[in-house]
Order: C-alpha cells, then sequence, then structure tokens
C-alpha cells in the first residue's frame, strides 16, 4: 500500500521544465532586473522629451485672495487719516508664453538624443545579461557533464571490487588488485562528491542570474548542435562587429549630447522675448460703512485686462553662463575618453572570443582524436582485466585517462558552443 502510494505521489508531483540556453535567455530579457531598470529609464527619457515640448506652450493659471485690512489708512474723500477696516476680493486670470527662447528648443534635441542613448544602452544591458546567463550556462554544463561522467563509475566499481574480492578467494587475483581499487574507488568517490557539488553550485549561480529563486528548472544543452566555424578572426570583421555594437552607437549619441549641451549652455548668452495676458477685477468695501455698491456691480466696474511684451537681453550673469559653458566643455573631453575605455573593452573582448573560439575549434580536434584511442585503449585493457593478463593499477589507470578524455571531450565542446553563443549576441545585437 506504502508503495502505491508513493508511486502515484511521485506521478503527480510537478516535472521540472528542460530548458536550453536560448530559453534562459528569453526569460532573462523578460525578467532580469538590470534588463527592466534599463526599460524604465528609457521611459522616463520619453517623459523628457514631452517636458521639454511642454516648455514651447504657454502657462495659464487663475486665482483670487480674500484680504482683511484693519488699522489707520487715507480716506480718499477727505484726505484724512483715520481708521479704515477693509475686505477686499481680488480675482485674475494669467496667461504667459515664451515667445522665443532657443535654449527650449535645444532641450528638445537633447532629450531626444538622450532617448535614443538610452536606448542603446538599453541593448548594452541586453547583451551584457546574455553574456553573464552564456557563460553561466557552459560553466554549469561543464560541471554537469563531470558529474555525469563519474556518476556511472560509482555503482560500476562497487560491483568490480565484489567480483574482484571473489576472484581473490579463489585464486584468481592478488590481494593487492582488491587494496588497488578500493583506493581507486575512494578517489573516484572523493571526486564524485566534489564534481556534485561543484555542480550544484553552479546551478544556484545559474538561476540567480536568471531571478530564479526556487530549483525548478532542468539545464540542457542542443546536444544536435553542430560544430561549424562561423566566425573569421580578422580585423575587419571586428571592425564590423563594433561599430553595429550598442556601446558604439551610443557613444555616437553621447558625444552629440554633450555637444548639444554646449550650446544650450551658450544659449543663456542670447535675449528671450515673452508675452503675458492679465485680467483681473476686485471687490472692496469697509467694514464699518454700510455697503453702498452690490458684488456684482463692483465686479464688472472693476474689471481690466492687460497684454505685455517683454524682451530680456542678459548683460552681466556673474559669469555663470561662462562657467556653466566650460563645464559643459569640460564633460565633452571626459566623456571622449570615458568612450574610449568602453571601445577598447569592447575590442579586448572581440579579440579574446576570437582567440578562444579558434583555440576550442583546434583543440575539440585533437580531444576528439584523443577520446577515440582513449576509448580504445580502455576496451582493450578491460579486456585484459577481465582475463586476468592485466593488474588492477594499470588497468584503472588507463581508465582515469579514459574518463578524462571523456570529460575533456565534453568541455571542449561545451567551449565552442559557447564561443559560437557569444559570437551570435553580438552578431545580432537584438
Amino acid at each position: 500500500m506504502k508503495k502505491l502510494f508513493f508511486i502515484l505521489l511521485i506521478n503527480f508531483l510537478p516535472a521540472q521544465q528542460k530548458w536550453n540556453l536560448q530559453q534562459c535567455l528569453d526569460y532573462a530579457m523578460k525578467n532580469s532586473p538590470d534588463v527592466q531598470q534599463s526599460i524604465i529609464n528609457v521611459n522616463k527619457n520619453q517623459r523628457q522629451i514631452n517636458a521639454a515640448k511642454g516648455n514651447l506652450l504657454p502657462a495659464a493659471s487663475i486665482g483670487m485672495n480674500h484680504n482683511y485690512s484693519f488699522g489707520n489708512g487715507i480716506n480718499t474723500q477727505n484726505n484724512q487719516r483715520e481708521a479704515i477696516n477693509t475686505q477686499t476680493d481680488n480675482f485674475y486670470a494669467l496667461a504667459s508664453t515664451e515667445l522665443f527662447n532657443w535654449k527650449n528648443y535645444l532641450n528638445i534635441s537633447l532629450s531626444k538624443i538622450n532617448k535614443e542613448s538610452s536606448e542603446y544602452r538599453l541593448k548594452t544591458v541586453q547583451n551584457d545579461v546574455k553574456l553573464s546567463i552564456i557563460g553561466l550556462f557552459f560553466q554549469y554544463m561543464k560541471d554537469k557533464s563531470w558529474f555525469e561522467v563519474l556518476e556511472p563509475q560509482i555503482s560500476g566499481m562497487k560491483e568490480q571490487i565484489a567480483r574482484t574480492e571473489k576472484e581473490v578467494e579463489i585464486g584468481n587475483r592478488a590481494k593487492s588488485d582488491v587494496y588497488d581499487i578500493k583506493a581507486n574507488f575512494g578517489t573516484i568517490q572523493e571526486q564524485w562528491i566534489s564534481a556534485q557539488n561543484q555542480m550544484n553550485i553552479s546551478k544556484i549561480n545559474l538561476l540567480a542570474a536568471l531571478n530564479i529563486n526556487k530549483d525548478s528548472i532542468d539545464f540542457v544543452s542542443d546536444e544536435n548542435s553542430e560544430i561549424t566555424p562561423n566566425f573569421i578572426n580578422s580585423k575587419e570583421m571586428i571592425d564590423n562587429l563594433v561599430q553595429k555594437n550598442p556601446i558604439f552607437i551610443e557613444n555616437q549619441k553621447e558625444l552629440e549630447a554633450a555637444k548639444m549641451k554646449i550650446k544650450a549652455a551658450k544659449s543663456d548668452y542670447l535675449s528671450t522675448i515673452s508675452a503675458q495676458y492679465q485680467w483681473s477685477s476686485f471687490f472692496n468695501k469697509n467694514l464699518k460703512e454700510d455697503l453702498t455698491t452690490n458684488f456684482s456691480t463692483q465686479f464688472n466696474q472693476n474689471k481690466n485686462s492687460q497684454v505685455s511684451i517683454g524682451l530680456n537681453v542678459p548683460l552681466f550673469q556673474k559669469f555663470q553662463v561662462k562657467n556653466a559653458v566650460e563645464t559643459a566643455k569640460l564633460d565633452q573631453q571626459y566623456i571622449v575618453f570615458e568612450n574610449q575605455k568602453k571601445l577598447n573593452d569592447l575590442y579586448k573582448t572581440l579579440n579574446v572570443i576570437a582567440e578562444q573560439y579558434d583555440n576550442a575549434i583546434e583543440k575539440n580536434k585533437i580531444l576528439q582524436q584523443n577520446f577515440e584511442n582513449q576509448k580504445l585503449s580502455f576496451e582493450r585493457s578491460e579486456e585484459k582485466y577481465k582475463e586476468g593478463l592485466m593488474d588492477a593499477y594499470t588497468f584503472f589507470v588507463v581508465r582515469n585517462s579514459w574518463l578524462q578524455a571523456n570529460y575533456n571531450l565534453n568541455s571542449s565542446k561545451f567551449d565552442v558552443m559557447q564561443q559560437q553563443a557569444l559570437i551570435n549576441v553580438f552578431e545580432n545585437n537584438n
């Protein structure tokens, strides 16, 4: 009954999802906090464009105030000072606009450049996240591969120990073979435990990079992927990848923005023209006297309209504009050197990937041949060991070499796949 319940429980437990590299990258693009923050910055820059355009529109407001005045004042009827307590109600509507302010137009252009720059910065962040995920994904694949190479050896060696002990009892093998196989078993077991620990840590790191806090994903590689050289390690190819990289384009936008900031700072030297229209009215009464004119009559009688056009010519601004212009020029120079650092890092990254890619392709060919030789050597040694023509120590030396060759070949295959995936990020830039 308990066995049946256990089988039913296993069947109803949710199975782990199997994700390949592309699924990991797609998930990261939707859920990475860094990517989402960059999207927010793009949206903020769009708001800055709207705000800059809004400065071209007139501003309008309406208001009123209700005042009481107590104390001495001049009575306008007899020109005598006397105690006058009055109530005054003021009403107004005001509209103003800047007919010409060159800085407003420059700010619109600047905000558009900043938005374009933030869009390319978003692509750069997406690429950085992809590169990080690719590195962690294939590190996990390598660690998992080594664990899977060692895992079947544990159960196999247990059987070999039992079989060897029986052969020792009947005199077909020396007692030292039991010691040798147990010693080798301890070494393999230690490697297996370390490999399991390293595999689990690699998976934790990959899950954390994907912003997943539960071990609910089984990561798998595309086993059917063919190793086909698709990258030409040449200066022209790398230059082409650099020029279409979002870092390169973002650098150009930042330089445009720096130049625009200098123009915006200089625009404070220019004159501005503004216009204003105001409508107002008021109601006033003496608190000690009876109301002689009602509210509506006074309100209509006291209506007033005013239109004004103003010209502001800056003459001396305490050197603030000059300092702002010089600061903007220094910012431009700083951006030039900052961009050089980014491009140097980009070229270094691409050159390293190209070098590692060529190395991985060449290494994979050598390891493929070595694996075949090690496999044949192991199979022949296994036959000799079973026939009693080889001692346990020599056999396990051959087997350990074959295990290492097996892992090296898998690791090399993942190295090539990793470099191909990295190159694809730089080629696509999506």
